[in-house]
């Protein structure tokens, strides 16, 4: 049973009843989160869309209570377009959960987006091809505005909270998701550059979901090394050295921001649904 307002959840099957406060933030990233987050419960959740990544773990993070699952897998089992994305977002909401953060990260398809550097999307392209993309198929039907798809209040906190720890920050970028788990050709990736200036595989459609549920949603991406235009050598080295400076920093954001994530919500993403159905 989950209750309303403090989402509280109450398992009856323990004879007495077990009441366990759930949060209302929940992160969407990799093993780096552990960094900053120990977990103190974990939570087993069965969704109509089969089983999340991995078991939901609670924790703190600076003091504020949050929900956590490995986007792929606890050991890394599920690639890209395996991922059990409606799963995973259904669970978050059926917890209680009412923001997303979602961590990701990105190839570079801009020069100024140095490997590194922190991006904070404010719009994406879809070019997967296979994946499921909604929560309605039928017989009731859903048209989400995607304008623009990512909570403004979650944007305004973490650029502010990146820009008072002096990362390398981009307060904009478009985010171009490809199907993967293959990278892009070299003629794919000239092409990707024309409109966006990051890639990836994991925004899409898990941004999707979270706004068909009425959820906040705000991606950081971390760019690890310059996509196949930029004909670089890619370093396998190097790129696990900025994937750890990368990870230390994604941290610092998250002790920063998440304190300051208000209770109340303001910024209309609940009300979306409302012009959402046909």
């Amino acid at each position: 049973m989950i209750s309303t307002g403090k989402a509280t959840l109450i398992f009856p099957a323990f004879g007495i009843n077990t009441v366990i406060t759930m949060p209302k933030i929940g992160i969407i990233g990799g093993s780096g989160v552990y960094g900053v987050f120990e977990p103190k419960e974990t939570v087993k959740v069965h969704t109509p869309y089969g089983r999340p990544s991995a078991p939901v773990e609670i924790g703190e993070i600076e003091g504020v209570e949050v929900a956590f699952i490995p986007r792929h897998g606890k050991h890394h089992e599920f690639p890209p377009h395996e991922v059990p994305y409606r799963a995973n977002i259904w669970a978050l909401k059926e917890l209680g959960v009412e923001r997303v953060i979602g961590i990701t990260a990105v190839g570079s398809l801009r020069e100024e987006y140095k490997p590194g550097d922190i991006v904070i999307a404010d719009q994406f392209i879809d070019f997967t091809k296979k994946r499921e993309y909604t929560f309605y198929n039928g017989p009731r039907v859903a048209h989400v505005s995607m304008a623009d798809p990512f909570c403004p209040e979650l944007r305004r906190i973490f650029i502010e909270a990146a820009k008072e720890l002096s990362l390398p920050l981009h307060e904009k970028g478009t985010y171009i998701c490809i199907e993967g788990p293959r990278f892009s050709t070299r003629a794919e990736s000239r092409m990707f550059r024309q409109f966006a200036d990051i890639i990836g595989m994991t925004l899409i459609p898990e941004v999707n979901l979270a706004r068909e549920l009425g959820m906040c949603y705000v991606n950081v991406s971390t760019v690890t090394d310059y996509d196949v235009w930029a004909e670089k050598p890619v370093d396998a080295q190097e790129v696990i050295r900025v994937m750890k400076e990368n990870e230390e920093k994604v941290q610092r954001l998250l002790k920063r921001a998440i304190p300051r994530i208000p209770e109340e919500r303001t910024c209309g993403c609940a009300d979306i649904l409302k012009t959402a159905f046909v």
